[in-house]
């Protein structure tokens, strides 16, 4: 096995890539770009800390949860967590972040890359409203890329078949996987009781 460590080494191995390929990236969200975002109900928001590594968070709300403010702009709202802020300390050091935009039922993503930060704006807040309940605060991004991926990563995946669906039951609860990573002694919380208790703090 021998390591790639230059581009040259890496463009030997694969084709280049078509004119198509390279012409898809926009510099700013379209109509397409936009229909793909109020459709998509999750993403997923990497980002890079000051220590040079990179982290992958999710973010899901119902479909149109993610705010176009404008052809260059987007907002995101950022619902209770588990409060490490990861994402969000990232952001502090590093405004750079990459956004991966699914919709169920669709093979294609949407993949956009921008300069991040952090917003705590009463009336772009109240924009995100849900039951009297506002976010602490929204990430704001400036769109630099945009561009369509195409299916082929899902459709090997067969994400969206219900034949590919897994039980919950497969795994130990969240609860059981963490006492055993972590250690600690006493009853664990069931799976059902922490997705109950879980549904009374999504806001």
């Amino acid at each position: 096995m021998a390591a790639i460590t230059s581009l040259e080494a890496l463009r030997a191995v694969y084709p280049p890539p078509t004119e198509r390929a390279l012409k898809k990236q926009l510099d700013r969200l379209d109509k397409h770009c936009r229909s793909f975002i109020a459709l998509s109900p999750f993403l997923v928001i990497s980002s890079v800390g000051s220590d040079g590594l990179a982290d992958a968070s999710p973010r899901g709300d119902l479909p149109g949860f993610v705010k176009v403010l404008d052809d260059t702009t987007i907002a995101i709202p950022d619902w209770p967590g588990n409060n490490r802020l990861d994402t969000l300390t990232n952001i502090l050091a590093n405004p750079a972040v990459g956004l991966l935009f699914l919709v169920p039922g669709v093979d294609e993503v949407l993949r956009v890359n921008g300069l991040a930060e952090l917003r705590d704006d009463e009336e772009l807040r109240r924009a995100f409203e849900r039951s009297g309940k506002f976010p602490r605060l929204a990430i704001l991004v400036r769109v630099k890329e945009a561009y369509l991926h195409c299916a082929k990563a899902l459709m090997r995946s067969r994400l969206w078949d219900p034949a590919s669906r897994v039980e919950r039951s497969v795994l130990p609860s969240m609860n059981e996987m963490i006492r055993d990573q972590i250690g600690g002694a006493g009853p664990v919380e069931p799976q059902h009781e922490m997705v109950e208790r879980f549904k009374k703090v999504l806001y």
